[in-house]
C-alpha cells in the first residue's frame, strides 16, 4: 500500500487544500453581510443555506465518479428518481422505499462495473442511465405529488446549538470525505484508479471492483441528497433534480479538482457546493436583472477558474 501511495502521489500533489475557493466563499459571505445584515444572522444562514444540503452530497457524488477519471450526467435525474420514490412511498410503506433505493444503490455500482469491463466512455453510459432514471421517475410520478414524512422535514428544520444545520452538516460531510480518500488505505486505492490504473492492477486489486465501489459510494451520496431534496420541497417531481449534473459538476471543479488523473479535493467539492448556493443569492441581493443573473454566475465561476489556474502555474 506504501508503495501505491508513493507512486501515485506525485499525480495528486494539485489536490492540496482548496485556498482560493475558501477565499472566494469567505468574501462571498461577506459582500451578503454588508448587502443583507440580517442574512449572515443565526436564523438567515439556516433559511439561505438550506438547499445546500442537497447540492453538497450531489457534489459527493460527482466526486466519487471524478475520482475514477470519469464523468457522470446521471447524477441529476438519479436524485429525481429518489425524490420520486420517496415522496411516493417512504411514509406509507419505508421498508419497500428503502429496498428500492439500496436497488438503486447497486445499480450505479453495477453501472461502474459494467463501464470498467466494457471498457466504454463513462459519458456515454451515464447519459444513456439518465433516461432511464428520469423515466423510472416519470413512470412513477408523472405529475408533481406526494408528500415527506413528518420526521424527515424535521431533519432538515432542526435547529443544533452554535452553527446552523447547513454549516454543520457541510463541515462534516467535508471531514469524513478527506478522511476517506485522502487519509484512509482505501482511498489510496481509489484515488489510484483515476492516475495509475496499471500499477493499483499490478498490485493485485481489482479494476472492476474499484470502479463498482466508487459508483456504488455515488449512489449512496445521491440517495442522500434526493432525500434531503425530499425533506426541502415536501412533495415529488420527477424534474427537480435535473440543475443538480451541472451543479454537481461545477461545485467539484470549482473546488479544485480535475477531470483527469484523480486529482480530487473532497474539502473543495463541499466549499464549491455552497459557492454555487451563494453565487444565485448574492446576485438576487442586487438589482441586476434575473435574466441576466445566469450570465453573471457564469462569469464569475469562470473567474474563479482562472484565478485558480494562474496560482497553479509556477508548480507547474
Amino acid at each position: 500500500m506504501q508503495r501505491l501511495n508513493a507512486r501515485i502521489a506525485p499525480a495528486l500533489r494539485g489536490a492540496g487544500l482548496p485556498f482560493l475557493p475558501l477565499l472566494a466563499l469567505i468574501i462571498m459571505v461577506i459582500g451578503m453581510g454588508i448587502m443583507q445584515p440580517r442574512a449572515t444572522s443565526y436564523i438567515g444562514l439556516q433559511l439561505i443555506l438550506r438547499f445546500v444540503l442537497p447540492i453538497i452530497f450531489a457534489a459527493l457524488a460527482q466526486l466519487c465518479i471524478i475520482t475514477a477519471s470519469d464523468i457522470d450526467f446521471g447524477i441529476g435525474p438519479f436524485i429525481s428518481l429518489v425524490n420520486c420514490i420517496a415522496a411516493t412511498l417512504l411514509g406509507s410503506h419505508p421498508v419497500l422505499c428503502f429496498l428500492l433505493l439500496a436497488a438503486g444503490i447497486v445499480a450505479y455500482g453495477a453501472m461502474g462495473a459494467f463501464i470498467q469491463i466494457r471498457r466504454l466512455p463513462s459519458i456515454v453510459v451515464t447519459l444513456g442511465a439518465s433516461f432511464i432514471w428520469l423515466g423510472l421517475a416519470l413512470l412513477i410520478m408523472p405529475t408533481p405529488a406526494g408528500s415527506a414524512p413528518d420526521w424527515l422535514g424535521a431533519i432538515v428544520h432542526w435547529r443544533p446549538p452554535f452553527l446552523p444545520l447547513p454549516i454543520l452538516v457541510g463541515v462534516l460531510a467535508a471531514i469524513f470525505a478527506q478522511w476517506f480518500f485522502r487519509l484512509s488505505s482505501y482511498g489510496v486505492v481509489l484515488r489510484g484508479l483515476g492516475s495509475a490504473p496499471p500499477f493499483l492492477r499490478d498490485a493485485g486489486w481489482s479494476l472492476v471492483v474499484a470502479r463498482s465501489a466508487l459508483y456504488a459510494l455515488a449512489g449512496l451520496f445521491g440517495v442522500i441528497s434526493g432525500l434531503l431534496l425530499t425533506a426541502l420541497i415536501s412533495s415529488g417531481d420527477a424534474n427537480v433534480g435535473t440543475p443538480y449534473t451541472l451543479l454537481s459538476v461545477a461545485a467539484v471543479i470549482v473546488g479544485g479538482s480535475s477531470f483527469t488523473g484523480g486529482v480530487i479535493s473532497p474539502i473543495g467539492a463541499v466549499v464549491g457546493a455552497f459557492i454555487m448556493l451563494l453565487t444565485g443569492v448574492l446576485l438576487s441581493f442586487t438589482p441586476i436583472s434575473s435574466d441576466w443573473q445566469l450570465s453573471v454566475q457564469g462569469l464569475l465561476l469562470l473567474l474563479v477558474l482562472g484565478l485558480r489556474t494562474l496560482s497553479r502555474r509556477p508548480a507547474r
